[in-house]
């Protein structure tokens, strides 16, 4: 089954399934008024949901209409949480080897995680809008949505917790990255999360998610030229693994977001998912980074494809521009 949340002039859009070929979708209003709703309610909701759902794949519904991502929002357009986890050991590595970034992290005996803005979420085809270029960054990630988790669940007892699976750019503000060495958490350098399109239920995945990881590649290209296919199945820890660390000492809402971390693997000759980590492999490899942070009006698109090349979540397929409005921030910040 495939959720989004269509553009309706509301803060949580209209719940909407989606076709599996992303072609055709239905309202699921009467079933749920949005997503933030349906994930609440989930044991209620579910079964009338998947009917529905089976109903639009046999064309058998009158009141279904053409999917166009332009006219829907991030399938949450916001969360009562977003946690961003870095479960690609490989990345790590590499910025460490390349700038010598906090390298204890690699040593740590649990998963790293923050706390990031979770009010305000962008739509896959949104414009993404940033006060001026401050080395701007995309960052392709896996991201799910979870049930509700009890305070100190492990890792065994959450593995039916995960109700929705998607991709995520988590944009991330290089020039401004210096305020994690302050001691206290990241504000100003991570604006707000873009999803795809859709969210889609783990059983829609097949073999594709199993042990709680997504095993696709997830297709990223910025300014039209490709950038990398990591495979998302190279997680250190799993999506399990990483609700039971966001769990220990606190209970997770029905509705909250974790996400993977930029995708990276081993072999980096499969390409990179984010600037910064190919700017740490051209200083590994040469001496000096080459490749360009974003500029206004460059683009970045991030898709994953099954086994018979059909899009999953669809594309995320934006553009980064300036925000028209006096800044604070100065292009020599």
């Amino acid at each position: 089954m495939k959720l989004a949340s269509f553009r309706n002039g509301t803060r949580d859009g209209e719940l909407t399934i989606v076709s599996r070929d992303l072609r055709n979708a239905v309202s699921a209003k009467d079933i749920a008024p949005c997503l933030r709703v349906a994930v609440e309610s989930w044991a209620e909701v579910e079964a009338d949901l998947e009917k529905r759902a089976q109903a639009l794949e046999s064309d058998a519904l009158a009141e279904m209409f053409s999917f166009d991502p332009a006219e829907f929002m991030a399938p949450l357009p916001r969360a009562f949480q977003w946690l961003d986890a870095s479960a690609y050991r490989s990345h790590g590595e590499r910025m460490v080897k390349a700038f010598n970034v906090v390298p204890q992290t690699l040593r740590a005996r649990h998963p790293l995680m923050y706390q990031g803005c979770s009010d305000r979420f962008y739509g896959a085809v949104e414009d993404f809008p940033i006060p001026s270029e401050l080395n701007i960054d995309l960052e392709g990630e896996v991201a799910i949505i979870t049930d509700q988790i009890p305070m100190a669940a492990t890792a065994d007892a959450v593995q039916d917790k995960v109700l929705l699976i998607m991709l995520a750019n988590d944009v991330s503000l290089r020039a401004l990255i210096g305020e994690m060495n302050l001691g206290f958490g990241m504000i100003q350098c991570k604006p707000s999360t873009a999803f795809s399109p859709v969210a889609v239920t783990p059983d829609e995945l097949g073999s594709a998610w199993r042990n709680g990881k997504l095993h696709l590649p997830i297709h990223i290209s910025v300014r039209g030229d490709h950038l990398g296919s990591p495979d998302a199945g190279e997680m250190e820890c799993s999506f399990f693994d990483l609700m039971a660390h966001a769990a220990a000492t606190r209970e997770l809402s029905a509705g909250t977001i974790l996400g993977s971390g930029t995708v990276s693997n081993a072999d980096s000759s499969v390409g990179v998912a984010c600037i910064s980590e190919q700017r740490a492999l051209e200083k590994i490899r040469s001496g000096s980074p080459i490749t360009d942070f974003l500029h206004f009006g460059d683009t970045v698109r991030i898709e994953a494809f099954d086994q018979a090349g059909q899009s999953v979540f669809g594309a995320i397929n934006h553009q980064m521009v300036q925000l028209v409005m006096p800044s604070r921030f100065s292009e020599d910040h």
